[in-house]
């Protein structure tokens, strides 16, 4: 049996700024990297020395980055895959959140068609 353990990234660039993130490619804060790191060892103290580990990450930087923290304690390579990106915002990327919430139209209360 495989044990699988899902990370999120921690703080980046574009939650203190304020900007839609989804594909914008924002890095990690100096918080982000340093709760990366105790990420990383968190992990390190739940999984056990000699036990196979793989690490698969988005490849926006903000996820690269955590994924590298944890890499590193476990000396493997991070497999960065576009694939496992979240999703995307489109044109409000980076773009003010007040953007996006000012164009956020609310589903019906009676969750109908309209």
């Amino acid at each position: 049996m495989r044990t699988l353990h899902v990370v999120t990234h921690p703080e980046a660039t574009h939650h203190v700024e304020g900007v839609v993130g989804g594909w914008h490619d924002s890095r990690l804060t100096p918080a982000g990297v340093r709760t990366a790191g105790a990420i990383a060892r968190a992990l390190r103290t739940r999984i056990p020395h000699g036990a196979e580990v793989e690490l698969f990450s988005s490849d926006l930087q903000r996820t690269a980055q955590t994924a590298a923290e944890v890499a590193e304690l476990f000396g493997v390579e991070p497999v960065l895959d576009r694939r496992l990106r979240e999703k995307s915002y489109g044109e409000a990327e980076g773009r003010p959140q007040e953007w996006l919430d000012r164009r956020f139209v609310p589903p019906p209360a009676d969750g109908g068609d309209g």
